[in-house]
């Protein structure tokens, strides 16, 4: 039986049926920005491994670090120990994040991450004899995870998740953003979150959102400046913000981070994907001093949460060694240069019939279709014009590697072209 055999008849792939797969291809390698399948085809990735793979593959100097913490140790517990590559992280993060987020807590998933931070904001309160304020605002269209939590902050009716609304927590959701991010900012678009917080924010614990891209909720652009008029609404009502930066963290949208669009510091910060350049899980949530003194202050006196790898050495050494290079990357150029060429070779995509709407910030590009795709055609189309491409919904995306030249870039958009052509 072939690799592919036994993967369609014994494994389970992410948001795929058991019974009715979609097509899996087999990668027999990966360097810089190319997927190598079994089948002999070299394709660029315009996925970075969801979000993750910044930097391409086997990039010799995140190799180094990984075989170098290997020959120390690959892991230790992190309850009651501690470690040099922990430590650095923990500083860089501190130091590169918006000023104020100065406690870390060592998450192993994006997920976990946001559990985390939920967590967190309901035990602050809690500790503060303020039980009451148990529940989460969060905003239509927003996507947070996989797991229960997160689920219960994403949207529950347009999310992957609306299977499990009756098991779910009831949190309050406020309208999307509406003001794309280069339109002219309406101040009366924030008014439907501000009514809600007004009527409940004696209950509401936190507000969490995916600051200026909501991602797997539609690709959605929004305006910095509804960011901005959240803080302040935070501050207003005594209600703490945590922004979920899993994905846009790290560059992705033109800013280090999407909070830096408006200098905003949330209370509560979660990073993932990107932070170890897409070689390997790990993730972490971000506090003020205020919160994590708050969380401690009453019973039990320690914040409950411990996973079983957090703080994973061999994680934390490639996350070290991937965002120093970014850092000493022209990293903003790279991306800048990224941003022009898919508006440039996207927007033309606008005037087809089956397009609904085509928008690019940062390196990020995406196509709208009026109607949902068929991935697997449009899949297979691409990988014949030397692209991997991984569509959803109505929504046909780019989201490449930062090191990827402009011959790399144009791959991609010939393809998706391609694949929109052949699909519809």
């Amino acid at each position: 039986m072939s690799n592919i055999e036994f993967d369609k008849r014994h494994i389970w792939h992410p948001y795929t049926s058991s019974n009715n797969p979609l097509p899996c291809y087999e990668v027999v390698g990966a360097s810089g920005v190319h997927i190598e399948l079994s089948t002999g085809e070299k394709i660029v990735d315009g996925m970075s491994s969801w979000w993750g793979a910044i930097h391409g593959y086997n990039h010799p100097v995140l190799n180094q670090a990984a075989k170098n913490q290997l020959d120390k140790f690959s892991h230790v517990m992190f309850g009651g120990l501690t470690h040099q590559p922990a430590v650095d992280l923990c500083k860089t993060l501190i130091d590169i994040t918006p000023l104020g987020l100065n406690r870390v807590f060592l998450a192993d998933s994006d997920s976990v991450a946001v559990e985390v931070a939920i967590k967190m904001a309901m035990q602050y309160w809690a500790c503060q004899g303020r039980e009451t304020k148990n529940k989460v605002l969060a905003l239509r269209n927003g996507y947070h995870g996989d797991t229960f939590t997160a689920m219960s902050v994403s949207d529950p009716i347009s999310n992957m998740h609306s299977l499990f609304k009756n098991s779910l927590i009831e949190h309050y959701f406020a309208p999307a953003p509406q003001t794309q991010f280069n339109q002219r900012w309406n101040p009366d678009e924030i008014a439907p979150l501000r009514d809600i917080l007004d009527e409940h924010h004696a209950s509401i614990a936190a507000l969490i959102l995916e600051p200026i891209v909501q991602g797997s909720g539609g690709m959605r652009f929004y305006h910095p400046e509804y960011l901005k008029a959240c803080r302040q609404l935070c501050d207003q009502y005594d209600v703490l913000l945590i922004c979920d930066e899993t994905a846009t963290g790290f560059g992705r949208t033109g800013k280090l981070f999407a909070c830096d669009h408006v200098n905003v510091t949330p209370d509560i910060m979660c990073l993932g994907s990107a932070i170890t350049g897409g070689y390997m899980a790990l993730a972490a949530t971000l506090c003020t001093n205020d919160v994590a003194q708050g969380v401690c202050e009453g019973s039990p006196g320690v914040f409950m949460h411990g996973p079983t790898c957090m703080g994973n050495p061999l994680a934390c050494a490639v996350a070290n060694a991937s965002i120093a290079f970014l850092l000493n990357a022209d990293w903003e150029l790279r991306v800048n240069n990224i941003f022009e060429q898919l508006s440039e070779e996207l927007m033309p995509l606008k005037q087809h019939i089956a397009v609904y709407d085509v928008r690019t910030l940062g390196a990020i590009g995406v196509v709208e279709m009026k109607q949902s795709v068929d991935v697997a055609a449009i899949q297979k189309v691409c990988i014949q014009h030397g692209a991997w491409i991984k569509p959803f919904g109505k929504l046909v995306y780019l989201i490449p590697p930062f090191i990827c030249s402009k011959t790399d870039v144009t791959t991609l958009t010939n393809a998706l072209k391609k694949g929109i052509e052949a699909a519809c």
